[in-house]
C-alpha cells in the first residue's frame, strides 16, 4: 500500500518533466528616450545590424542602416553575430552552392554525353581492331601456307603448265608431220599431191 501511495505521489512529477529550449529569437524595442521608459516606436529582431553612437552601462545610442536613429538596452548589444544570422548566412551559402553545382551539371551534361560517345564509338573500334588482327593472323597462317608450298615445288611447273605446253607440242608436231609429208609428197611426185 505504502508502495503505491509513493507512485501515486511522485507520479506528477514524472509527469510533468519536460525538455524545453531557450529560443535565440530576441524582439529588442529601439526608444525616443535615452532610458528607454517611454513605448518603443520600431521593433528590431535578433541579428538587425547597427552602429552604436554612445554607450554607457545599461543604454546605447544607435543608428540603423536605414538612418533611424534612437536607444536600445546595451546589455543585448554583442559583437559577435548570433547564431540565427550564422545560419542564415550557411543556408544561404549552402544555396548558392546546390545551384553553382547544378550550373556545373549542366554545362558538363554536354562534355559528358560527348565523352561518353567517345567512348562507345572507342569500343566499337576496338572490336573492329580485334576482328582486324584476327583477319589477320588468318591471313598471316594463309600466307605461310603459301609460302611453304612455293618453297616445296620451287623450280616446278605447274601441271596445268606442263598439259599446256604437252598439247601445244602435240598440235605443232602433228601439224609439222602434215607439212613435211605433203612436203616430201609434191617433191617425189614432181609437185602433185599424192597420199
Amino acid at each position: 500500500m505504502r508502495l503505491v501511495i509513493g507512485f501515486l505521489v511522485f507520479l506528477p512529477m514524472v509527469v510533468t518533466a519536460e525538455t524545453a529550449y531557450i529560443t535565440d529569437n530576441l524582439r529588442l524595442g529601439l526608444h525616443r528616450a535615452e532610458d528607454t521608459s517611454d513605448r518603443a516606436f520600431r521593433m528590431l529582431d535578433s541579428g538587425q545590424a547597427l552602429e552604436i553612437i554612445s554607450r554607457d552601462r545599461n543604454y546605447a545610442s544607435v543608428q540603423l542602416p536605414d538612418g533611424a536613429r534612437g536607444y536600445v538596452k546595451a546589455a543585448y548589444l554583442v559583437a559577435d553575430k548570433p547564431a540565427k544570422l550564422i545560419v542564415e548566412e550557411t543556408i544561404a551559402e549552402r544555396d548558392a552552392l546546390l545551384a553553382e553545382l547544378e550550373q556545373t551539371k549542366q554545362a558538363f551534361a554536354g562534355p559528358a554525353a560527348t565523352i561518353q560517345g567517345l567512348k562507345d564509338e572507342g569500343a566499337e573500334l576496338t572490336m573492329k581492331l580485334d576482328d582486324a588482327e584476327e583477319v589477320i593472323a588468318d591471313l598471316k597462317a594463309e600466307n605461310a601456307s603459301i609460302q611453304g608450298l612455293k618453297e616445296r615445288y620451287k623450280g616446278s611447273l605447274p601441271l596445268s603448265w606442263v598439259a599446256a605446253a604437252i598439247g601445244v607440242c602435240l598440235v605443232g608436231g602433228f601439224l609439222l608431220g602434215l607439212w613435211w609429208v605433203d612436203r616430201s609428197s609434191r617433191r617425189r611426185h614432181g609437185g602433185i599431191r599424192i597420199y
